[in-house]
Parts: C-alpha cells; structure tokens; sequence
C-alpha cells in the first residue's frame, strides 16, 4: 500500500514525460537486446562463484536471471525481489502505468527516462532502477511480471524454497496440510523448505493434485474417473484369458 501511494504521487510527474514525446515505434534488434541485458548483468561491482541455481529458459527467464546475477553481486536479493512484486501489484492498480509498460508507440528515451524519474522518486534501489530501465529501453517493460514470476524461483531455489501448488476441492484442513507438508518433507529431503499453496477447482470433484519442480500427481477424482471409463470402453481381449 506504500508503494502504491508513492507511486500514485508521481503519475502527474510521470504524465508530463510520457506526453512531451511524438509517438514512435521503436524495434529493436536481438543483437541490441543480448548486448543489454549482458551489460546490465555485469554491472555490479564482481563478486566470486555468483550463480543462478536454476537454468530458466526463454526471455523472461533470460531477463529474471540477469536481475539474479546483479541483485546477488549487490548483495540486493531481498529488496529486489520485494521491489519488483511491488511493482507489479502497483502496475495492477495503476490504468495509466498498465498502459504505458504495454505501449510500443512511446519513444524509447522516453520510457527509459520516465522509468528512471519514477523510480527514483519513489525510492527503488539502483539494481531495480537500473533494470528497469534496460527493459524500458529493450521494449520488455510488459514482460515485467513474467520475470517478477521466474526472479521468485530463483529466490526460492537459493534459499532452498520449493513452493508445492496443491489443489483441492475445499481448502485443506490444518491438520491435513501439516501431514502433507511433512510426507513431501521425506520425499524431498530435510535441506529444502516446503511453501505449500492451495489452490481452490471445483471441478476436479475431489482428492487433490499436487505440482511442484515441473512435476504433477494427479489424484483426483476427476482423474480417476477419466481413467475408469477408459478402461471400462476398451474392448476386451479374451485372448489374455
């Protein structure tokens, strides 16, 4: 809620930017936006042995991993992240923001130069800033909660997180929750730390499915009674008998 007061403070600021520019459409080469994205990366002061812990793939992951690699060289992980899913709930609240990260037609100076007043304004931290304007001036400000998204997996997978997604017909009692919690405690191993979130689908009539590391069990009754009726429409092979 601060930050979306902060934010708000700045929108008349922030309107005068966007609107002394002509519209043009910027493009920019792939080329321009490897070069970027590796300079961004490589700004921060060097640190030994500074990793990403997961391999994320596509832009969003190659955007998330470079924000990884500065935030960990500035000794920034915490803030950063809190930073920037303080942006996207803003960008949510915010029509005139939403619509000015969706909009190619506003010069690049001008949206690198709104993002660096902005942000500075409302007091983000020089990694976040200075990101945020290398997306503003690549044209992937509209990635920026794809990337919050992977930059939390990366977060999780460095402090040994892993967040389990557990559907339900009904919220899971207590109880219930602390037993699962503790069976994928066993499976997964004493070093990791389980966040379980519960997620609410009538539709699958009953039991549960659980994903976690790009892996679904599949127990509910919706499922099962797919595969019952399967079984029970395949012709039988008196054969076997």
């Amino acid at each position: 809620m601060a930050f979306s007061g902060r934010l708000r403070s700045a929108v008349p600021f922030f309107r005068k930017i966007v609107a002394v520019e002509p519209p043009a459409l910027c493009v920019r080469s792939a080329a321009d936006l490897t070069f970027g994205l590796k300079t961004f990366a490589t700004q921060a002061k060097p640190t030994a042995n500074v990793k990403v812990p997961l391999s994320l793939f596509g832009g969003s992951g190659n955007y998330a991993s470079a924000l990884f690699l500065a935030a960990s060289k500035a000794n920034a992980l915490d803030k950063v992240e809190s930073e920037i899913l303080d942006l996207v709930e803003a960008s949510k609240r915010s029509p005139l923001f939403s619509q000015f990260i969706e909009d190619l037609s506003v010069p690049r100076e001008t949206r690198v130069r709104a993002v660096q007043e902005i942000f500075s304004e409302v007091g983000f931290s020089d990694v976040t800033k200075n990101f945020l304007a290398v997306l503003a001036d690549n044209g992937r400000l509209s990635y920026i909660e794809s990337i919050a998204k992977s930059f939390v997996e990366l977060t999780m997978a460095q402090k040994g997180e892993v967040k389990v997604i557990v559907t339900t017909v009904i919220p899971l009692p207590a109880e219930e929750e602390k037993e699962l919690k503790q069976t994928l405690q066993e499976i997964l191993g004493q070093g990791k730390t389980i966040r379980i979130e519960q997620k609410i689908d009538p539709n699958i009539l009953g039991g549960l499915v659980i994903e976690f590391d790009q892996k679904v069990f599949d127990m509910s009754i919706k499922t099962r009674a797919k595969q019952m009726e399967k079984f029970l429409r395949e012709p039988i092979n008196f054969d076997k008998f």
